[in-house]
């Protein structure tokens, strides 16, 4: 079948919409043409660089006609790296777009719930605690920055735009010391070379700092001095761990880490608590607009100190220990061992006594609970993208809670969890979007559940 435009042909296109990724959409005789730096609206000539059987791509080569929401852009490596692909879209046009987002996606699963306004960020730029930096040679150079959109090209970067200012100061530092020690850069191709990434987490109120640095050798060369550098360079650094993945593979970390200097943790504060978060440990990366996001689930929870709550991805604690001070009592579980570690450490640290903390998976420790007589009020889940497993659906449709607070962070599983939770008597009547990734395609929200 012949497709209405070819690779390299420029065409003159109206674009209609945005993709999900943040792609404006044009169409050729109803071939849809996915066009970088394209906004709803904008009459541009493009240039096409790929074209499939069922939908290609382009990117713009000059503009008739610009959209209002357009913006100017402080730098076009954000977008091609896909650190921020919405940054030459206006922020109320950003929030729009999320809305819209999961309004279409719940229209699509026959879902009549209503989406509120997205709930705009404090900050829109610098916001984010933690970095993975990949390295690689570039030129004979060791280089930190990030790839280029669909590609394991490194972009070299020294301002990465929605991180927190200090943690860009600090992987310059730590890359500056990396090239005075002649430390190999890792090479993907052939699994060689010593230093793969580097990860930096910042406390947002402790102003508390962790260097990890992710090596594929047992041993980084001239650890001490590099580790002496650091420590001179950026006093805030508390802790600095050598995480080891020897592994061909894209995972970031590995199975094995050992502290060069401080804390194998660092602390930071969250609603009135003291969390510590050790470097494999998931922490979310907007720390003020994470607050906003926990108010409102303990709000959806409607919690007056009676409740028996289960928090079925627990982490370090973050959710547990707020919903604690407002529960009878907190049950949490949790599949990564050194965040159960920490979530029972940070109970200790706040003093909080009405929290239990299980490892396991969550569909099988809910069995276990249940079958010792555990009833829960509510159930709280904030799981990964990938949503909720059948199995964990299948426990829920057991236990049965009168309330499921979902903290979603991709609408796609989000509309697919709540249709299968209807089968056993939940229905949701609206969904808050929050947006904890301003520039960026991703939205989370809080939907509350109820049985009939």
């Amino acid at each position: 079948m012949q497709t209405p435009v070819k690779k390299n042909q420029e065409v003159r296109v109206t674009v209609s919409d945005l993709s999900y990724e943040g792609m404006g959409v044009a169409k050729v005789d109803g071939y849809p043409l996915f066009v970088d730096n394209a906004l709803p609206g904008e009459e541009v000539l493009i240039h096409v660089t790929k074209a499939n059987k069922n939908y290609g791509f382009a990117f713009v080569k000059q503009f008739f006609q610009e959209s209002p929401d357009r913006v100017a852009v402080s730098n076009r490596v954000y977008a091609q790296t896909g650190i921020a692909p919405l940054q030459h879209l206006a922020y109320p046009a950003q929030l729009k777009f999320k809305h819209n987002q999961i309004e279409q996606l719940f229209k699509k699963s026959h879902l009549d719930i209503k989406v509120l306004p997205t709930l705009a960020a404090p900050l829109q730029t610098g916001y984010r605690n933690k970095a993975q930096i990949p390295v690689r040679e570039i030129n004979g150079q060791l280089e930190t920055g990030f790839y280029r959109r669909r590609s394991h090209t490194l972009i070299p970067i020294e301002d990465y735009y929605i991180q927190d200012p200090a943690i860009d100061h600090t992987v310059l530092v730590v890359r500056d010391l990396l090239r005075q020690y002649h430390v190999p850069a890792y090479d993907e191709a052939h699994n060689t070379g010593v230093i793969r990434h580097v990860m930096v987490r910042r406390g947002y109120y402790t102003h508390q700092t962790m260097v990890v640095l992710i090596t594929r050798t047992r041993d980084l060369p001239h650890a001490d001095e590099i580790v002496a550098g650091i420590r001179a360079a950026l006093p805030e650094v508390s802790s600095i761990v050598l995480n080891v993945n020897p592994d061909a593979t894209n995972v970031i970390l590995g199975r094995r880490s050992r502290t060069l200097y401080g804390n194998d943790y660092l602390e930071d504060e969250l609603l009135g608590s003291t969390f510590r978060i050790s470097a494999t440990s998931f922490y979310q990366v907007n720390p003020r607009q994470t607050e906003n996001l926990y108010r409102l689930a303990v709000d959806a929870a409607g919690l007056t100190g009676k409740e028996t709550v289960i928090d079925a991805y627990s982490g370090i604690g973050t959710i547990s220990l707020t919903m604690a001070r407002h529960a009878k009592h907190v049950y949490g579980v949790e599949v990564v061992p050194a965040a159960v570690a920490d979530a029972r450490v940070n109970a200790q640290i706040n003093g909080i006594d009405n929290v239990t903390f299980e490892l396991g998976k969550a569909e099988d420790v809910m069995q276990t609970w249940r079958e010792h007589g555990l009833d829960a009020d509510v159930l709280m889940v904030d799981p990964p993208r990938k949503g909720l497993a059948s199995e964990f659906i299948d426990a829920v449709g057991v236990m049965l809670p009168a309330k499921v607070v979902y903290v979603s962070c991709n609408p796609a599983t989000l509309a697919r969890d709540i249709a299968r939770l209807q089968d056993f008597g939940y229905h949701a009547e609206e969904t808050q979007p929050v947006d904890m990734f301003p520039q960026t395609t991703h939205v989370e929200s809080v939907t509350v559940l109820t049985r009939n």
